[in-house]
């Protein structure tokens, strides 16, 4: 086992895997997200329920800290050994054939990792917006609904957002592809149909996420 995760093998299967687990937090995340569009009593309430979860809310989030670390690791990892091993070979397979979504991967995995941190610190730690935690709705919950409307009223914190969820989808539509190519789930005559469906689901998720600021900041969604 110790020699199967030194491998590249190794290296490969857990950023696939670790990637799948990310895949499955985007997803979730993104619904929630979009409850804003069914105004603040049903948002609000949303993140009451989640709040319930009390301890298993904080192992969630430290896993996800977790995921996107190794993500981030192995994936250096892997780029560090391929460009030591051939570096003429990779430099050539950089101009000729690497489309921009690939070559982009490092740079928008350092940039989202830098995105979760400060959303983290904005949303839920709310170290940037200490008056954050004395907002609440007519029911003594927490009003998540005119954090978030308050927050994306600010062009800097939209223009982040949209910036970093336009690099995630980036990162996604190469993922996805390279997720069912390393898991074994592909092969050459199916891989340009899943190259299709990364795009499509990255041009997906972009626009769920960038729905919200730009919502927001048009004032289409009222604030509270």
């Amino acid at each position: 086992m110790k020699q199967f995760f030194h491998s590249s093998i190794g290296r490969k299967f857990i950023v696939a895997i670790t990637g799948l687990f990310l895949l499955l937090f985007v997803t979730i995340h993104l619904l929630g997200n979009l409850s804003i569009f069914l105004g603040p009593v049903v948002m609000n309430a949303y993140a009451a329920r989640l709040h319930q979860l009390g301890a298993l809310l904080w192992i969630a989030r430290l896993g996800l800290i977790a995921l996107v670390g190794l993500h981030l690791f192995f994936t250096l990892t892997l780029w560090k050994e391929n460009r030591a091993a051939s570096p003429r070979a990779y430099a050539r397979d950089q101009i000729l054939e690497r489309t921009l979504y690939a070559r982009s991967m490092r740079l928008s995995g350092l940039v989202i990792l830098g995105f979760l941190l400060f959303h983290l610190a904005q949303f839920t730690w709310k170290w940037t917006n200490p008056e954050y935690q004395q907002w609440q709705d007519s029911l003594g919950q927490h009003n998540v609904y005119r954090m978030v409307t308050t927050a994306f009223h600010n062009p800097w914190v939209s223009g982040f957002y949209l910036l970093s969820v336009g690099l995630l989808a980036m990162h996604l539509a190469h993922g996805i592809e390279s997720l069912f190519q390393t898991l074994g789930l592909t092969n050459q005559k199916f891989r340009y149909y899943f190259q299709c469906f990364g795009r499509f689901a990255a041009c997906f998720f972009f626009l769920g996420y960038a729905s919200i600021p730009v919502a927001v900041f048009l004032k289409m969604i009222p604030s509270s």
